[in-house]
């Protein structure tokens, strides 16, 4: 069985995707598709930068798509491929989520850009800039991780109102936090003492993934309400459960969810290799495929980002 896997933020580069456009025109398509959709220059941005633009939520989250969904259409197009015939399962992290059921023809194309847009525009003014922070605990998992967040919690500095949570549990060496700025960096000062290898704050501008994210959740559960959701071709991990849904009302509620919730990739990994899938594909990224081989060490992963690694994997099917 195969999965098709989508990354998520931090996967963006400058650059992406310039490669894909000069080699196929229906590659060319998909991004003028995007920038027509949200009325922006984003390919510009995204070959060209500068960097801090790209990295900007709100610019990130439709870009990292667009190249993912970009590299799908040229292997549709081009190599005859069909998700619903060479794959069973659909899956991405966090942003990732939404290029997988774009990908699997849930949502289209220019709706998925938009959601995406306003997405990264409601998570970063749901906290004010410098409230809030994300940290990466390496060589931690979860028991490690909430044990280091109630300890930053108890401190005596802590103030009442003070949120911290468990944001990413990527794999099992890999747990993300976010939260209040004060506590997050307590944390990341206590690590040693929890066992944990290392702490590093994220160069994010939002405290993603938790319940600050409230007001975020709640622009998006307006803007979900309002389009049109398909049944998709494959069922889709999503990241809040961990497990396949297809309900298109389902898909609503659980994309409300994940604003503020944990994104369960560990789990959803596990998951996917339980119910039998061996191969795992990533499309417009190598991120998640070190993740997916740190989880189920005897899956196949394949990293899909040149053309040159279309040509091979249409050809290994």
């Amino acid at each position: 069985m195969r999965a098709f896997i989508f990354p998520g933020q931090g996967s963006q580069s400058v650059g992406m995707g310039k490669a894909l456009y000069d080699a196929s025109t229906h590659a060319k398509e998909l991004f003028q598709e995007v920038d027509d959709a949200l009325s922006q220059k984003l390919f510009h941005i995204m070959v060209d930068g500068p960097e801090s633009d790209l990295t900007l939520t709100e610019n990130a989250q439709p870009a990292i798509m667009a190249n993912a969904i970009a590299t799908l259409r040229v292997m549709e197009k081009e190599g005859g491929l069909s998700l619903a015939d060479k794959g069973d399962f659909v899956a991405g992290h966090s942003l990732g989520e939404y290029t997988a059921l774009c990908g699997a023809q849930a949502f289209d194309v220019a709706t998925t850009a938009r959601l995406l847009k306003l997405r990264g525009q409601a998570m970063q003014a749901a906290v004010p800039v410098g409230e809030g922070a994300m940290a990466a605990l390496l060589g931690a998992d979860i028991a490690k991780a909430q044990a280091l967040i109630d300890a930053a919690l108890a401190d005596p500095a802590a103030e009442e109102d003070e949120i911290c949570t468990v944001a990413n549990d990527n794999d099992p060496s890999q747990v993300v936090i976010s939260g209040h700025k004060a506590v997050v960096e307590r944390a990341v000062a206590l690590v040693k003492e929890h066992g944990i290898k290392r702490g590093v704050l994220l160069p994010v501008s939002a405290p993603f993934h938790c319940p600050l994210m409230q007001p975020a959740a709640d622009v998006m559960a307006d803007a979900l309400a309002k389009v049109v959701i398909n049944a998709p071709l494959l069922p889709v991990y999503a990241n809040v459960l961990a497990a396949p849904i297809s309900a298109p009302d389902e898909i609503r509620v659980r994309l409300v969810e994940q604003v503020t919730g944990r994104v369960r990739w560990r789990e959803s990994v596990s998951a996917m290799w339980d119910a039998g899938v061996t191969d795992f594909v990533e499309l417009g990224g190598k991120v998640l495929g070190p993740m997916v081989k740190r989880i189920a060490p005897d899956a196949k992963v394949t990293s899909i980002i040149t053309m040159d690694d279309i040509e091979g994997f249409l050809a290994s099917l």
